[in-house]
């Protein structure tokens, strides 16, 4: 009986030491909860697709994949404790996610001092592939530069000398974008084209009511909302209730299908912005698997999914591509496998550029389209026209223009070197 036992036992430690070696864990650090937990929703969907789909096809060298997950609330520190324990206690090869910037680059710290890929869901900030850029950190979405290029080609055709106001949220992203707005629409003079920041986190209705009312006296001719997620439709809806979209052309420099959606297809008509995809995207320039996940997402959420999500999934879907082109988990690997490798996933082709880890690509300026429009669709979810698309080495800034950047911030003008090398 003891000998059968501890046979028994034997091959129980056994089947769960197979078990734990056909198994890889991916950390997902996203807002589940806070002012951008609508943007961490679609995050959550588009990866559990994700991982169905490559696990169905047989996993990552064999290793069935196990998302791990902490809640970012948009705050740094939690993001740090979260990425250390990802990382030291659950044994992730892989940490994506985020829709702050702040959290981002917080992420992006602990995962270089780890040697662990970090890889940027929704950061829109200059700084996280910029001056707080790292070796193992890889941005698949675009940045504030590359937005601001491309709506501001588009403003200064149709609005020509024009007077600005900007409303911004006060930490990188919003820091980053102000200064990319106004270098792209020739609006740097402070004292003609004035601002306003709100708090964030923590932003309240009494600091968008201050911020419409400031922007009542100033009367802009075009009034930049800096703001994302529920700021911004907080602060849209506080505008139109107060009847400035009548008066002034506003612009949201990143918008994303929740905000929109948030905002609702009244508020949001009209409103002029830029996006890296959307779920249209696959349909008027025909990509077809960027309409095999739109359809897929639809079928299983009953919705389409947002910039957020399609971001999250292509990085899965990356992720497992560098670690089979590499033959290997490590993080060094699959850092060298992904420098300057050219990809094709939702739309046109990308290219994770080797200097900075800035996925290189296509940038769309859009125009939220009649509230009739909108309505009309099957979700109600039909709110981007296409105003023009921008390809990314146009968009995108160039080397010497990162150099300065970096110099200027006192860091040195390459990542930091692999402990391979």
């Amino acid at each position: 009986m003891k000998r059968c036992l501890v046979f028994l036992l034997g091959f129980c430690f056994m089947l769960s030491t197979v078990a734990l070696g056909e198994t890889v864990k991916v950390g997902l650090n996203y807002p589940k909860t806070g002012p951008y937990a609508v943007q961490g929703l679609d995050q959550w969907r588009a990866a559990n697709l994700a991982v169905e789909e490559i696990n169905a096809a047989g996993g990552i060298l064999g290793k069935q994949v196990e998302i791990v997950w902490r809640d970012s609330q948009s705050k740094p520190d939690v993001a740090t404790t979260n990425v250390i324990e990802l990382i030291d206690q659950e044994g992730v090869k892989m940490v994506f996610g985020g829709s702050s910037s702040a959290v981002a680059i917080a992420a992006g710290k602990v995962c270089q001092e780890k040697g662990v890929p970090f890889f940027g869901t929704l950061t829109y900030s200059t700084e996280t592939t910029g001056v707080d850029g790292h070796r193992h950190t890889f941005r698949e979405c675009y940045d504030s530069w590359m937005a601001a290029k491309a709506i501001g080609s588009y403003l200064k055709t149709n609005f020509p000398n024009k007077k600005y106001l900007y409303i911004t949220s006060d930490y990188t992203w919003g820091h980053t974008t102000e200064a990319s707005m106004r270098k792209f629409t020739d609006t740097e003079d402070k004292n003609t084209h004035k601002s306003m920041t709100t708090p964030f986190p923590g932003a309240k209705e009494e600091d968008f009511k201050k911020a419409v009312a400031f922007a009542k006296m100033v009367k802009p001719d075009v009034l930049v909302l800096v703001l994302f997620g529920d700021d911004m439709v907080n602060c849209i809806r506080q505008a139109t209730a107060a009847g400035l979209k009548s008066q002034m052309q506003i612009v949201v420099p990143n918008l994303t299908l929740g905000m929109a959606e948030g905002g609702g297809p009244k508020v949001m008509e009209g409103v002029i912005g830029a996006l890296p995809w959307d779920w249209s995207i696959p349909y008027k320039y025909d990509y077809a698997r960027g309409k095999s996940f739109v359809e897929a997402f639809s079928a299983k959420f009953g919705r389409y999914p947002s910039t957020s999500g399609g971001s999250a999934y292509t990085i899965l879907f990356e992720f497992k591509d560098a670690v089979e082109r590499a033959n290997s988990f490590d993080g060094d690997q699959i850092v060298t496998a992904l420098e300057g490798h050219e990809y094709q996933s939702l739309k046109d082709k990308q290219q994770w550029r080797d200097f900075d880890h800035q996925s290189v690509q296509t940038v769309y300026a859009v125009k939220c389209k009649p509230e009739a429009e909108v309505l009309k669709d099957k979700f109600k979810l039909d709110y981007f026209e296409v105003l023009s698309a921008m390809p990314g080495d146009e968009a995108v800034c160039t080397r010497a223009e990162w150099d300065a950047a970096r110099k200027a911030a006192g860091k040195p003008t390459e990542l930091e070197p692999l402990a391979t090398k």
